[in-house]
């Protein structure tokens, strides 16, 4: 395949949560009409592609990700007219819709489950993961996402159905092959419309282990761990190949998969063009490092050196083998500059250092709302004002195993979802000029300094700097197609990485600290005075040193 049918290589992605974009209509909620006013902001921002969270029907449980009705729009966001008429208008300006694909596990109002569970011999029940319970407890000690048990127990048939996620996202049983011809031809019916491509929410994890066996429970947790036999499972790539051959391979889209506990050795698997089953994954081991053990609620600080060695494991292992996806922000991640930044008196520096350092490495850039304006985290004082379904459950069970309130949110002011999910900020207006009516979630109160509109006014802002990178991975080859180098692994406050295709060069250096940082090695200095600066986040360049959270790209 050459790179022309590859077109993804060269896009940009801009991923959009509806119900935080923008609302028409006052209801404080997000809508398709929302998206379709602000596409030529995308447009003028240089995105190719624009991911669509999920706008399907839904009781939204778990914010769209719990399906009632694949083939239908959740009526908050409005209808299919509109979304006919929002894919026209993107193709009409040259930009092309990615829809979120999820197909692990469905809403438990969706008519399948409704079925399901009426009786053991109902033509549906085969659809879900059904098991009996072993004397009064559940099949097996696998624990949810979303904290408790990952079975449920239903009266009606007297046994448990099984839910990685929330209860009421009873998971598919892949196993049964009308159940995967059923999910194929509602994929073709999206297809058929005309958009261009699907993003797999946790695709690696619709291949169980037969028997479901119980996970390793370390000591002083209340549920095992169960992803060994539920991610990567033993039918994945036989499953995504079937998907790929009915469907997939018979139009000229993109494909992204979710794939968490994947390594590099498997997104091969999954992303070599000549094994046919989608184009790229997005990986979650570099999002996972200020993690302490336990889980993403457990905060330790970031280290720079792992955080390089992680990145630069993708980078040169897939090369020329594999595709990497680019990403630090998305729906289900706080805000990178509040992250691995500083969202105070550098937010505007650590914004652009943070780009360039992802946008300027081998892959599929990702753009999440709102992140080209420099939005952060936010910290509200109650937790009722918080809307995650996955926070309020994990409070719920820190409270009961003996966490105070405040260790609590410290957690959720650096973790939670909600910090991806407050309302895009527009203008200074109230709620960021997102709704005239009441948020579904609060606004950040930054808003009156951190909008869209002063973004555009001002054009040192991080807008444009996100507009440049854009449109240099459309004018050189060698950022899409240059391999990788890691210069300096040790250092624990500058990522230094270099970039070669034929006879080109780019190093990209980036102060990851608050202090002025002295460029000391030899080697690296000498090499300096033959390259000429491509990019930087600051006016003018000193000899050797690196301003707090300076970025600086140099091309030979």
């Amino acid at each position: 395949m050459k790179l022309n049918d590859q077109w993804w290589k060269k896009s940009v992605v801009y991923q959009i949560y509806p119900r935080s974009f923008m609302d028409s209509n006052g209801d404080g909620i997000g809508d398709i009409k929302g998206i379709i006013e602000k596409l030529d902001y995308l447009k003028l921002l240089g995105v190719d592609v624009i991911w669509l969270s999920p706008v399907y029907d839904s009781p939204n449980d778990d914010n769209g990700y719990d399906i009632r009705d694949y083939q239908k729009i959740m009526d908050e966001f409005g209808t299919m007219a509109d979304f006919d008429q929002m894919l026209e208008e993107i193709h009409k300006r040259d930009m092309k819709l990615v829809m979120d694909l999820v197909i692990n596990h469905t809403s438990d109002e969706h008519e399948w489950f409704i079925q399901s569970k009426k009786s053991k011999d109902n033509p549906y029940r085969d659809y879900y993961i059904w098991r009996e319970g072993e004397e009064g407890k559940e099949p097996n000690n696998w624990g949810s996402f979303f904290s408790g048990p990952a079975w449920d127990y239903d009266e009606t048939t007297n046994e448990y159905y099984l839910h990685l996620f929330a209860k009421k996202q009873p998971d598919l049983n892949w196993e049964n092959p009308t159940l995967r011809h059923e999910v194929y031809n509602m994929m073709k019916f999206w297809l058929d419309k005309g958009i261009d491509g699907f993003r797999m929410d946790v695709i690696n994890m619709i291949s169980k282990q037969p028997g479901l066996p119980d996970g390793v429970q370390a000591e002083g947790q209340l549920y095992g761990d169960g992803s060994p036999f539920y991610m990567n499972g033993p039918r994945i790539h036989e499953f995504l190949k079937e998907m790929n051959q009915e469907v997939l391979s018979q139009y000229p889209i993109m494909t992204v998969g979710e794939m968490p506990g994947t390594t590099p050795e498997d997104a091969i698997l999954y992303t070599n063009s000549e094994r046919n089953e989608v184009n790229m994954i997005f990986t979650f081991e570099h999002m996972d490092l200020d993690s302490a053990p336990g889980g993403k609620w457990n905060l330790k600080p970031l280290n720079l050196v792992d955080l390089k060695e992680n990145l630069s494991k993708w980078q040169v292992g897939l090369h020329n083998k594999g595709w990497n996806s680019l990403y630090w922000n998305n729906h289900d991640q706080p805000r990178i500059v509040s992250r691995f930044g500083n969202d105070q008196q550098y937010r505007v520096e650590s914004a652009k250092m943070l780009a360039a350092c992802l946008h300027f490495m081998q892959g599929t850039p990702y753009i999440y709302q709102g992140e080209e304006i420099g939005m952060t985290n936010v910290k509200f004082n109650s937790l009722a004002d918080y809307r995650d379904i996955e926070t309020l459950n994990m409070y719920r069970e820190r409270k009961s195993l003996g966490y105070s309130h405040d260790e609590i949110m410290t957690s959720i002011y650096a973790k939670g979802r909600d910090n991806a999910r407050t309302p895009v900020q527009w203008d200074e207006t109230e709620h960021g000029g997102f709704t005239s009516g009441t948020p579904w979630i609060n606004a950040n109160p930054r808003y009156k300094e951190i909008n869209v509109k002063s973004a555009l006014e001002d054009p040192q802002s991080i807008f444009y700097f996100y507009q440049k990178l854009i449109s240099l991975r459309k004018e050189m080859d060698i950022i899409v197609e240059g391999d990788f180098r890691l210069l300096l692994k040790d250092n624990p406050v500058l990522f230094a990485y270099e970039r070669k295709w034929k006879s080109e060069s780019l190093l990209v250096l980036c102060n990851f600290s608050e202090d002025e940082l002295i460029i000391d090695d030899e080697e690296l200095v000498n090499r300096l005075p033959k390259y000429k600066m491509l990019l930087s986040n600051y006016d003018g360049q000193e000899a050797n040193a690196l301003r707090p959270f300076e970025v600086i790209v140099l091309k030979k």
